[in-house]
């Protein structure tokens, strides 16, 4: 049986999945949630093993959700459903742990063929989408291989760099980041060109990579 959590902030939208998928065999829905945090308080209560979560959650809160819930519940699955076909964004929500993801404006049917692949340890996955990861798997092989991973130029990220290299680990963009800090969206470029340059890498992607190299050596 699976047994979903459904965490989308708008009730009308929510009601219909839970409609749609109780119609379903060996489909129940547990529970429901508007919010990131009422989301974590049903997770042990609702006896749920799979949540299907909308990337419209305010403040990057789909992500965060999937980032912990890949942590701290590795047997639960989650599914981000409503994410737009962008590779970058795409493989931020696979790199925090979800275990599929559903694009915007698909059909029932796809709907419910991820949801199954999902609880099946499979993954629905575009031709494009495979070659990004495979792309990104490489690009993280290869800094793996590096005896250090930029040591010096972490030093040289400011607390604002750093700061705004976190919400691009979360998954904002430019525009948002700008919200977030209360600053021009200028401004923010010029940050994360100056990240770039001084991590010496090529993308936002693979600045994110260094993150958590970048905090550890900050908890040493």
């Amino acid at each position: 049986m699976i047994r979903i959590l459904i965490v989308h902030p708008t009730r009308l939208v929510r009601s219909l999945y839970a409609s749609v998928l109780d119609e379903r065999p060996n489909i129940e829905v547990v529970a429901q949630a508007t919010t990131r945090k009422e989301a974590l308080s049903h997770l042990k209560e609702s006896g749920c093993n799979l949540v299907l979560v909308s990337a419209t959650l305010e403040d990057s809160g789909a992500l965060s959700l999937t980032k912990r819930i890949a942590q701290d519940y590795p047997d639960i699955k989650v599914l981000v459903v409503g994410l737009p076909e962008s590779k970058y964004v795409i493989l931020q929500y696979v790199m925090a742990g979800a275990s599929g993801y559903v694009l915007q404006d698909v059909t029932v049917d796809r709907l419910f063929e991820n949801i199954r692949a999902a609880q099946e340890d499979k993954a629905v996955i575009s031709p494009t989408m495979a070659a990004a990861l495979m792309d990104h798997i490489a690009e993280l092989a290869s800094i793996s291989a590096r005896p250090y991973l930029q040591p010096d130029a972490y030093a040289e990220l400011t607390a604002r760099e750093l700061e705004v290299l976190q919400l691009i680990d979360d998954g904002l963009t430019n525009q948002q980041i700008a919200n977030k800090l209360v600053i021009e969206v200028g401004t923010v470029k010029n940050h994360v060109h100056n990240i770039l340059k001084k991590l010496d890498v090529a993308s936002r992607e693979d600045a994110a990579v260094h993150l958590p190299y970048i905090q550890h050596d900050e908890n040493e």
